[in-house]
């Protein structure tokens, strides 16, 4: 189908040498011209066209894979819109997603269940387990996303439209009008959205609904990619593809790998509010096509294959991680996450930050003191310009600059922006302290080496019914270990992994651990800055079960979520060590924790200025 909005009624006078014109008035110039392509100035596309007036066209694309075993080829059902008028070649921003059809209604699973251990198996527990619940159909808000009889619009449409880019929508494989099935972060749903890129090349073939073929005569080839959650993971997945045509990619708040959205370090770990999801249950609700049987023993075989017992890695989680593909990255990436962002958590962005710059990518990253939102709710106006530079860079050929600019921009505490060379912080050095005995009340942190001449064990019991929050803002509990700093004598900033290694042992088989990073203020309020978890039964192998022996000490690590973060003058900074997290581990009954040994348990914080700037803080 293609359809054109219908412009407003406009009354256009043209004046000639020759037109007669009553005593006093005077001839309105004719309209400019539509240009035939984004027009430049200052390295920028500036508006030219009319928004209003655009073209809008529904074509499906063969895609060479077939993930519902029918026996034919995918199809991808698109919906392009363009400036009208345009009859030059036009650059695409494309957004792919699973999402432009809705979702379903769906449970996730129950968390309340005990944990595996290779003897036993894992049980539910005897009590009623909490009530679960699925997505709530928020993900198009936070795309920006409107569909409405079958017309997908989204908030930044207007803005390319008026600069001369096309806009192509793509429903992901499974999803509304497409066929094949959703397969959350695997090969095949990755080759169906790369497909759309393929057509514009000339690469694929497409129909419209009569089923006659339909050619991108009026693309010039070039494609950025963009969104936000799913709809900036799948940027991202056709990155790593290394697709001839995808020149640029602005993934927000996206996954660079599906074991760490639904896994940490081997323990079964939800995205935030989202307790009890899976690969399954995402799966289930974008599985929106028509046909509502086709697809159901592929998404049977999610649920067995993601392995919600052991939280092992696995060749299946494998397949899911973009990271392994990095080095056929060549489009140039701007990531954006929000450093509290715990749906989509920041290892994601700091692990594929990391990766494409070793590999040379062109890149710039904005980090923003939000959560799981697009940045153009914080502040538009240079929003829309960086995007608008980094488009007309990689898309326009156009030499502005943007590359050659600081790489890192950040929104501070106090809601300021500031723009540094990269990220994390240039001078950031790994910094350790130890911890100070009275955890079970307020222990002690200090920057010094911990005395390993003499053990000092202190213990917790597990109960995951209680929040971290709450155990945090406790006095005194038997369910976690806090230690605190002196008050800061200077600002102190960490940028990057605050990791701890506990030496730990275990009362029962199986434990989840959890570490936080606690901010104290003057007043004794707390906040929770950032946190971590672990299986112990994982501390060899992320990809292997090892057993405990319940009263042997085992050297863990539990790596927090990257963060960057200024802990103001006079506050204190602190590690508080629990079992299970209430909020997104599973939940085992109340019950035996594990004691950690003080004498050789230490904290790595990733600090501007390293130690010299910890030991004069804290010291």
């Amino acid at each position: 189908m293609t359809s054109r909005r219908r412009p407003s009624h406009r009354i256009i006078l043209f004046a000639t040498a020759a037109a007669l014109l009553l005593p006093g008035a005077t001839a309105v110039a004719a309209p400019a011209p539509i240009p035939a392509a984004p027009v430049i100035s200052g390295g920028e596309a500036q508006p030219a066209f009319d928004p209003a007036e655009a073209v809008r066209q529904d074509v499906w694309v063969r895609a060479p894979v077939d993930s519902d075993g029918d026996g034919k080829d995918d199809e991808v059902h698109v919906q392009v819109v363009r400036p009208a008028g345009a009859s030059g070649r036009l650059p695409v921003v494309y957004q792919a997603s699973p999402y432009f059809s809705g979702g379903n209604d769906v449970t996730n699973h129950d968390v309340d269940v005990e944990l595996y251990t290779p003897e036993g198996g894992q049980t539910r527990m005897a009590l009623p387990p909490g009530p679960v619940r699925g997505r709530s159909g928020d993900e198009l808000a936070a795309n920006g996303i409107t569909v409405r009889d079958g017309q997908i619009t989204w908030a930044y449409e207007s803005y390319f439209l008026a600069r001369g880019f096309a806009v192509m929508y793509g429903e992901s494989l499974g999803t509304g009008q497409s066929t094949g099935c959703p397969t959350s972060g695997a090969r095949n749903e990755t080759i169906g959205a790369r497909a759309p890129i393929d057509w514009l090349n000339g690469r694929a073939y497409a129909r419209d609904a009569q089923g006659k073929p339909v050619l991108a005569r009026w693309a010039s080839g070039k494609v950025g990619m963009m969104g936000v959650s799913y709809n900036g993971t799948l940027p991202i997945a056709v990155a790593t593809t290394g697709v001839p045509g995808l020149e640029a990619i602005v993934p927000i708040g996206a996954i660079s790998s599906w074991y760490d959205y639904y896994r940490a370090n081997g323990a079964v770990v939800a995205p935030g509010t989202y307790q009890g999801e899976d690969l399954d249950v995402l799966a289930n609700y974008v599985y929106t096509r028509a046909d509502r049987d086709v697809c159901k023993p592929v998404i049977d075989k999610i649920e067995q294959d993601e392995d919600r017992i052991t939280g092992d890695y696995s060749r299946f989680w494998n397949e899911r991680n973009y990271l392994n593909n990095v080095g056929k990255v060549h489009a140039a990436v701007l990531s954006v996450h929000g450093l509290n962002d715990f749906n989509v958590k920041t290892t994601q962005v700091a692990q594929w930050y990391q990766a494409i710059s070793k590999a040379g990518v062109p890149h710039k990253i904005w980090l923003h003191q939000s959560g799981h939102v697009d940045p153009i709710s914080l502040r538009r106006d240079e929003w829309l310009r960086t995007v608008n530079r980094w488009f007309s860079r990689y898309l326009l050929g156009q030499d502005n600059g943007i590359d050659k600019e600081p790489k890192a921009t950040i929104q501070r505490e106090d809601k300021s922006w500031v723009n540094e060379a990269d990220w994390p912080a240039p001078g950031t050095k790994a910094a350790t302290a130890s911890l100070q005995p009275g955890g079970n009340d307020t222990g002690g942190l200090a920057p010094v080496e911990p005395r390993t001449d003499r053990p000092v064990v202190e213990s917790i019991d597990d109960d995951a019914t209680k929040l971290a929050a709450d155990l945090v803002a406790a006095p005194s509990s038997p369910n976690r270990l806090a230690y605190y700093a002196k008050p800061a004598k200077t600002p102190l900033r960490i940028s990057g992994t605050v990791g701890v290694t506990l030496q730990a042992a275990f009362k029962r088989e199986a434990a989840n651990v959890t570490a936080l990073l606690v901010d104290r203020a003057p007043d004794g309020t707390s906040r929770i800055v950032t946190r971590g978890w672990t299986d112990p039964q994982n501390r060899d192998e992320i990809d292997k079960t090892t057993p405990i022996t319940p009263g042997q000490e085992y050297r863990i690590q539990v790596p927090m979520q990257p963060h960057d973060y200024i802990l103001p003058k006079d506050h204190s900074l602190g590690i508080v060590v629990l079992s299970s997290d209430n909020e997104f581990t599973l939940r085992p009954q109340p019950g035996p924790g594990f004691t950690i040994n003080l004498a050789t348990t230490q904290v790595s914080f990733p600090i501007v200025g390293g130690q010299q700037a910890l030991d004069a803080a804290i010291g």
